[in-house]
């Protein structure tokens, strides 16, 4: 009937609003929660005394468990811990138990060994040079050794320390050496550079440096020697400058045969002459401020072959010195320029 179809109609349309008041509640529901979350972290967040929280030694322990720190590492290998304030263990001898009445001495503790007790390493000087030593082994304690170079400046050393025997350079500026000795470089076959500026030095043995078959270059300025080693065939450069080594204090023909000598400064010092013969590879002679009054014809050129030219001779000074460049014309034709000096 007509009637019965208008209650049907208002059942479902009963029902289809409480499905629909259902659905809404349930967002309402979160959405409430959501603001009541926030306001209970607050809450909590309002409770804690930031102001006064502080980690120090006394409540470390309180928040951070310590208790097996050391159950992760291994301390094996380590020296054994010494407890401060218990009772060491009774001696199997009893007779090492001091007296009560006695006042007992601080023990000294022993660092932990493994192989054997370490002993300190003596002096640069005191050291000797040991074939069994392990290679690369430094033995020069008195002075910084960075690979094959030794550097002893300002060490206030008296002696040439012992050396290592790959020394490729050594360099023992302004100490308070006195004398050279051969023994001094005995061995060192690889020595190349030997820079002694700014020593005592007063007198070097004839083979100081004359069994060197590497050496290249000797820098020995700002001394006092009084005569000249033989040198190796090897040098390169000698730098004998502010010395007072005479004309009598370098041997005869002293640098003929040192074939790949190209820098030789004997400058501020006391030398009469210009040393001869000098060898044909020389680039850079400086002779200023000595005692030289005159000079052979031959000094630098061949006199018989005016063909010679030595284009490699291009620094001479000879200023400082009572000479009279002018006096000899015919001794600079093979030279590619004139030596620095007075021509008047």
């Amino acid at each position: 009937t007509l009637a019965g179809c208008r209650m049907r109609t208002l059942a479902w349309l009963g029902i289809a609003s409480l499905c629909l008041g259902a659905g809404w509640a349930v967002p309402a529901q979160e959405e409430g929660r959501k603001v009541e979350k926030p306001k209970a972290d607050l809450a909590l967040y309002e409770n804690l005394d930031l102001d006064n929280y502080d980690l120090t030694l006394d409540n470390y322990g309180e928040i951070l468990d310590l208790s097996n720190y050391e159950e992760l590492y291994d301390y094996s290998d380590l020296a054994p811990k010494i407890e401060v304030g218990t009772l060491a263990p009774r001696p199997k001898n009893p007779a090492a138990v001091p007296n009560p009445g006695t006042t007992a001495e601080t023990p000294k503790l022993q660092p932990p060994t493994t192989a054997g007790p370490v002993r300190p390493a003596p002096p640069c000087h005191a050291m000797p040079r040991v074939a069994s030593a392990p290679p690369g082994l430094p033995s020069c304690l008195l002075c910084l050794c960075i690979g094959t170079s030794v550097y002893c400046d300002d060490a206030d050393l008296e002696h040439i320390p012992l050396l290592p025997p790959e020394t490729t350079y050594l360099y023992a500026r302004f100490n308070r050496i006195g004398t050279i000795r051969a023994s001094d470089f005995t061995g060192l076959k690889k020595l190349k550079r030997i820079d002694l500026t700014s020593n005592f030095i007063s007198w070097a043995d004839v083979d100081a440096f004359r069994l060197l078959p590497s050496l290249q270059e000797l820098i020995l300025p700002e001394n006092r020697l009084t005569a000249l080693p033989e040198l190796p065939r090897s040098i390169v450069r000698l730098d004998a400058r502010l010395n007072r080594i005479p004309s009598t204090g370098l041997q005869p023909e002293a640098f003929r045969d040192l074939k790949q000598l190209q820098f030789l400064h004997l400058s501020d010092n006391q030398l009469d002459y210009i040393p001869v013969p000098l060898p044909e590879s020389l680039r850079s002679l400086h002779l200023q401020n000595n005692n030289i009054q005159t000079m052979h014809e031959d000094t630098f050129c061949n006199s018989q072959d005016h063909s010679q030219i030595r284009r490699a001779l291009e620094d001479i000074r000879l200023d400082g010195n009572p000479i009279n460049l002018s006096l000899f014309p015919n001794a600079y034709f093979c030279l590619p320029r004139l030596p620095t000096g007075r021509f008047f």
